[in-house]
């Protein structure tokens, strides 16, 4: 079966039907491993700050000490 004709059954149902569908589909994922969409989401927000912060700081060691503090 196709994407298209799978939605086009989805679509003919009534929507507590379609209610019913989700949460099968939802039910099936958690068990088989599937991440959920927010789950992929925050574990791309999280390599990318962590991408984005050692980018920001590359090269830093190699900069002089302008801001230390002299006592």
């Amino acid at each position: 079966m196709n994407m298209t004709a799978l939605i086009e059954k989805l679509q003919a149902l009534p929507e507590n039907k379609q209610a019913e569908v989700w949460d099968f589909v939802d039910y099936l994922a958690s068990r088989f491993g599937t991440p959920s969409a927010p789950e992929q989401a925050a574990s791309g927000d999280q390599n990318f700050s962590i991408m984005s912060m050692s980018q920001a700081l590359r090269g830093l060691q190699d900069e002089p000490d302008l801001y230390r503090r002299r006592i």
